[in-house]
């Protein structure tokens, strides 16, 4: 049975990734909210974070992730349960660049054709925990099998976000979702084909708005 990749996020209200874990954590870009998600986290994002590490896996992680994971998880206390579970993990990197991979068990794979060649055999689930330019790729070339987002109910302003340019239009489909007494939202969702759209007219547009449509196109709106 081929390997699914399953995506899962933590993100405020407007979308920003960056950080969530704790100050220090990530401040490129000049970001100053580092730890975020502990105040608000509930019994929901808890709950998520157990079954998605419940069963076997093996992670799937971008540079910069792989690196704030290598210099944190393999210094924690042994009886992290976390800390335990990734260390018995592989950890698949996608990175073209030739940094060393020194945690135990991780692995370079130099590009979207060898994560294919991964995915397509037998093996434990890949889990992406953060790492959240790889979901424009994934979803381009239909690699992502499950998306779980952890929606906190908070506001960041500036910051990385989990989509953004190079994002594809798609469609997806929700398949599972809860609430949790603090207000976080656990939202899973799996591709569902390409984007379509309508429309809510019922009646041509007027001359104004073809007006209006016009001075769109010429970026004069």
């Amino acid at each position: 049975m081929s390997r699914k990749i399953i995506g899962a996020a933590f993100i405020s209200l407007d979308g920003v990734v960056q950080a969530p874990g704790g100050p220090g954590e990530d401040e490129s870009g000049g970001f100053a909210h580092g730890g975020w998600l502990e105040p608000v986290g509930d019994e929901a994002v808890y709950n998520q974070i157990d079954a998605l590490f419940a069963e076997d896996f093996d992670l799937l992680l971008g540079r910069r992730t792989y690196e704030i994971f290598a210099s944190f998880w393999p210094f924690q206390p042994p009886d992290n349960p976390i800390a335990a579970k990734f260390a018995k993990a592989d950890k698949y990197v996608l990175t073209a660049s030739d940094m060393p991979l020194d945690w135990q068990t991780s692995h370079r794979l130099a590009d979207l054709g060898a994560l294919s060649q991964l995915k397509a055999q037998d093996g434990r689930d890949l889990i992406i925990q953060g790492s959240s330019t790889l979901y424009p790729q994934l979803l381009e070339r239909g690699l992502l099998d499950r998306l779980i987002l952890m929606i906190a109910p908070v506001m960041l302003g500036p910051g990385k976000r989990l989509f953004g340019d190079g994002t594809p239009a798609r469609t997806m489909k929700l398949v599972e979702q809860r609430t949790g007494a603090g207000g976080c939202l656990i939202a899973s969702y799996e591709p569902a084909g390409p984007l379509k759209t309508g429309t809510f007219e019922t009646q041509p547009p007027s001359s104004l708005e073809l007006a209006r449509r016009e001075q769109v196109k010429a970026g004069t709106w």
